[in-house]
This record gives C-alpha cells, structure tokens and sequence, in this order.
C-alpha cells in the first residue's frame, strides 16, 4: 500500500500546531510536503517482499564440475542501511554485515543489500531487521547457514533519552550452520578484518 501523502502532509500540519507552531510562516510552509516526501521514501518497503531480490538465483548444483561447488561463506560487509524505529519514528542507521553458506543456490552480490532495503524500509526495530533479513536469505536461497550482524545508531538513544552520542548497537541473527558457536566465531572474526 503506497504512503498517502495528502494524509501524511495534512497530519503533520496538524502536528505543527499541536506544538505551538504557525504552519503558515515562511520556514514551515513546505514542511508538511516535504515531510510527505521523506515518508514516502522512508516507508517504501511497507507491503514489498523482500524475497523478490533473491528470485534470480543461479544454481550450482549444475555448474561445470562438482569442485566448482561453494564450501565455504560467502560474505558482504558494511552494506548500509536506515530505518525508522517503530517506537518514537526517528531514524537509526548503520551498517549491515551478511554471510551465507550456500545451499544448491547463490545469488548476485546485489541482491542482497536489496533484501536489507526493503525490511529496512518500514517501521522497524533492529533486533527484528536482523532477524527478518536472515530469514528471508535462509528461506529464499535454501541456505546452509546465515548469520547477519547489524550495528546502528539510534536517534532515540543519542538525541532523546539517554542521550549517549556515541552508542551504537549491535545484533546478530543466525540460522542453520552458521549459528553453531564455532562457525559464527568464525565468521565474526572475518567481519572485523579490513
């Protein structure tokens, strides 16, 4: 369902006079459009799949020779990403570490960072953005194993509340092979590597 922007503009005019603003003034006359056109790129991914991104897969299993088979993970750091969190609409961002032990499938790199795209793309809370992108690798590409680790910065922590500048946090969400102690280790260390 696409953002109804008359809506969102009309809301956030009200909203403006709700804390004693003149919507009318020279500053704030735009405000309610551009507000409407920030929401409706900020929320994009209400109503998209994710898994779409993951839809063109190449499969393996038929490749030239068995040895041409991944074994190993393969991983794609520092993908970046904002979101909305749910809980006081302000943004957090950061950025996005993905590994996956393919299955019978692998897919182009750029797909991935779309998966992220799309679950980012809609109120969020991050501890459930990592679970729903590994998710949707793990069922959209039959994957081995999965491990996605998130580590963003919240404006609801660094410019209300506590007020902690400098935090961040981090979450990890795991599945199959790669949420075996000794192979998400593995991976973990690889992720701080330059």
């Amino acid at each position: 369902m696409p953002v109804d922007r008359e809506r969102v503009a009309a809301l956030t005019r009200e909203l403006l006079v709700a804390i004693g603003e003149d919507p009318d003034r020279p500053g704030l006359r735009q405000t309610p459009e551009r507000v409407a056109d920030a929401y409706t790129e900020f929320f994009a991914g209400v109503g998209g799949d994710p898994a779409e991104p993951l839809s063109h897969t190449i499969s393996v299993a038929h490749g030239p020779a068995p040895d041409t088979l991944p074994s190993g993970a393969v991983m794609l750091r520092d993908v970046r990403f904002r979101s909305i969190c749910e809980h006081h609409l302000l943004p957090f961002a950061g950025h996005a570490h993905i590994a996956y032990l393919p299955g019978e499938q692998v897919v182009g790199l750029g797909a991935l960072p779309k998966v992220v795209e799309v679950l980012a793309a809609r109120p969020q809370v991050q501890e459930r953005l990592g679970e729903q992108i590994a998710d949707t690798i793990a069922s959209s590409l039959d994957a081995r194993g999965v491990l996605v680790v998130l580590e963003a910065s919240h404006q609801c922590v660094t410019m209300r509340g506590a007020r902690q500048s400098d935090s961040s946090t981090v979450t990890i969400a795991a599945r199959g092979e790669l949420a075996e102690p000794a192979a998400r280790a593995e991976i973990i260390a690889l992720l701080g590597r330059s």
